[in-house]
């Protein structure tokens, strides 16, 4: 593969150059269940699953160190429309990859993402995510790693026993979520059978509040930030999801303008509290 890490000279932001991904195929408007590839019988899918991991053909980076996960043979599925111990399915094969993957004496961070929706750059519709292995930790990652929980009341969406989800205070997106388990533990294979079935449970929850909030599926962006699997330190870092959505109303774009990607300081236009309200059906 085409590949060249570089680093750029006044910011330090890591620049991963992938030419030969600049070939994947784009299908996210014009492919049905018959022809998708990742859908049964399809080129990613020979036979029958019910979630299924493999290499990626245009990987960002070398080395085996990209996967893509398909969550479900139902093309139109999403986790609001899953069953819960399906989705304990796939968080168990995040946490079976994440065990592989870290082993690696040259991976620090195993990241684990999903884009959702052609407006956030999803190529294929069919429900499915992302693992990358970083050699390093990437800046942000990093600077996860002292996240704690939130205590503001007014921002709670919802929980259970087991998993909590807020409301971050400020947010540079319009919709953002945060999502942890109640006891704290540092990446997804350190979790007991009840956290695994109490994420399965909220992700199906936030979801659904999600698709509702303005009666259409949103589009939005998840990932998981998990401990530095480079350090010997023992881990007190506190695992846990974000998920963000740059609309603002149903099919209204919140676009990042020059003021803020030129200074690194944002605009939101929605009230974090009015948000968290909204979405856990609270009078604001």
């Amino acid at each position: 593969m085409q590949y060249d890490l570089r680093t750029d000279p006044t910011h330090g932001t890591k620049v991963h150059i992938v030419g030969s991904r600049q070939n994947r195929p784009v299908l996210a408007n014009n492919v049905d269940a018959q022809s998708c590839p990742f859908c049964v019988g399809g080129l990613e899918a020979p036979g029958h699953y019910d979630v299924r991991l493999f290499p990626n053909r245009w990987p960002a980076m070398p080395d085996e160190r990209c996967d893509v996960l398909l969550y479900s043979p139902d093309h139109t599925a999403s986790w609001s429309s899953m069953a819960v111990d399906h989705i304990e399915k796939i968080v168990a094969l995040w946490a079976e990859r994440t065990a592989e993957q870290s082993l690696r004496d040259d991976v620090a961070c195993v990241f684990i993402f999903e884009n959702r929706g052609a407006e956030l750059g999803a190529t294929i519709e069919h429900p499915h995510g992302q693992i990358y292995a970083f050699d390093h930790m990437p800046i942000r990652s990093g600077e996860r790693l002292s996240w704690k929980p939130p205590s503001q009341s007014d921002l709670v969406v919802t929980g259970n026993d087991h998993w909590s989800c807020a409301v971050p205070p400020a947010s540079a997106y319009p919709v953002a979520l945060e999502m942890w388990p109640t006891s704290r533990v540092s990446d997804l294979m350190s979790m007991s059978v009840d956290q695994r079935q109490g994420l399965a449970t909220l992700l199906n929850d936030v979801m659904s509040r999600l698709d509702r909030l303005f009666s259409s599926p949103l589009p939005y962006m998840l990932w998981i930030n998990q401990r530095d699997f480079s350090s010997t330190v023992e881990p007190s870092h506190w695992l846990h999801i974000e998920i963000v959505s740059p609309w603002r109303g149903k099919n209204l774009m919140r676009y990042i303008a020059a003021a803020e990607v030129g200074t690194g300081e944002y605009f939101n236009p929605m009230k974090p509290e009015s948000l968290a309200a909204q979405l856990a059906g609270r009078a604001e």
